[in-house]
């Protein structure tokens, strides 16, 4: 059995973040505004993929952190320090 959260993929397409899960309808694009520290997300998966056993909510959780990370890897946000 696969674990499908590792399965997911990331992809910059010019200022845009791409997270997918292959063989399913998920996805989400991550943009950063000017300004603001922080990525939000568009054209978002809104529906569980039956076929998969990962609900969209696990999707999209999975998917923000792995946008995040990649948006700090090419300078995009910083990362927060713990006081």
């Amino acid at each position: 059995m696969t674990s499908w959260g590792s399965d997911l993929r990331v992809e910059m397409i010019g200022d845009e973040i791409l997270v997918t899960l292959p063989q399913s309808h998920y996805a989400v694009t991550y943009y950063k505004p000017k300004n603001s520290n922080q990525l939000l997300a568009k054209r978002i998966s809104d529906k569980d993929d039956p076929r998969i056993p990962m609900t969209g909510a696990e999707f999209l959780a999975k998917a923000w952190k792995l946008a995040n990370n990649k948006a700090r890897e090419v300078g995009w946000i910083k990362a927060r320090g713990w006081a």
